[in-house]
């Protein structure tokens, strides 16, 4: 079962209940602070944070590594913890785990609700090997020896191959201590499956067929370089809907924070549902 937090407003008994996922290398805590700020103006939904398969705290689930053992794993979760949950927001990665979910469920059971944050709901039109710094970066990460001797360390190894301080700190969240210093707390072989399966999966049969009930909202960053005019032109679609955050980058929820705040509190008012 997938390792988690839930969050809600204190002293709060949720009518709703949203999953909140995180991309590829990141884990629950990455949208702790969304969560955070959007149950103090909505005390009625409560969130919940999974560490996704092979991220964060949750390793035990065996292959296939797939978005739609991803989506599956989030059934498995809500059944253990008795909600029933019908929304779900993720951001890049889980924005199409989140997709896959929404597209899942039967009939009787269809989500109400999907937010995907910077997400191309179809197939990247690029390589994989060229499409995007993630995977730059897990290519990277095959290359170090392992344990560390600091968890620091890593800032000055993934500089000296052309990196960000800032992905660098980003990436000593990922270690843990063992083995006589700090290793990942990821499996890379899982996330490089996960990786192949992303690349392949297309939810437009999805978004396009009459019979979808769900709302869908996706949120493009106004300077991300995943979009093309080809995906932009299929957004119209009832049921379907594209917002832009124009001065965001990819990692919306950190470049923008209160503009994807006013969206989400916007989506997720009873009359919005």
């Amino acid at each position: 079962m997938l390792r988690h937090t839930l969050q809600t407003a204190p002293g709060a008994t949720p009518k709703h209940w949203a999953w909140l996922l995180h991309g590829i290398l990141g884990s629950g805590q990455n949208l702790r602070l969304v969560a955070r700020r959007l149950v103090v103006d909505l005390p009625d939904w409560g969130f919940v944070l999974p560490d996704l398969r092979n991220h964060g705290d949750s390793h035990d689930d065996g292959p296939p590594h797939t978005v739609s053992s991803c989506a599956a794993d989030l059934d498995t979760l809500a059944d253990s913890l008795g909600l029933d949950i019908r929304n779900a927001i993720g951001h890049s990665f889980g924005g199409k785990v989140a997709l896959a979910w929404g597209a899942s469920r039967d009939d009787d059971r269809q989500a109400e609700g999907i937010w995907a944050l910077d997400v191309q709901p179809g197939k990247p039109d690029v390589p994989l090997a060229m499409q995007s710094d993630v995977v730059r970066v897990v290519a990277a990460l095959r290359q170090i020896s392992m344990p560390l001797p600091r968890r620091d360390s890593i800032i000055s190894v993934l500089s000296e191959q052309g990196f960000s301080p800032m992905m660098g700190q980003w990436m000593t969240t990922n270690l843990r201590p063992g083995d006589g210093g700090f290793v990942w707390r990821f499996d890379l072989d899982g996330i490089e499956a996960m990786l192949r399966d992303y690349a392949s999966v297309d939810l437009w049969p999805w978004l396009e067929d009459p019979r979808r009930r769900t709302r869908v909202d996706v949120v493009r960053a106004g300077r991300s370089e995943r979009w093309n005019d080809a995906e932009l032109a299929r957004f119209r679609l009832p049921l379907l809907h594209l917002h832009v955050l124009p001065d965001a980058g990819h990692w919306v929820h950190v470049d923008d924070p209160d503009g994807l705040h006013r969206l989400l509190v916007a989506g997720l008012t009873p009359t919005a549902l």
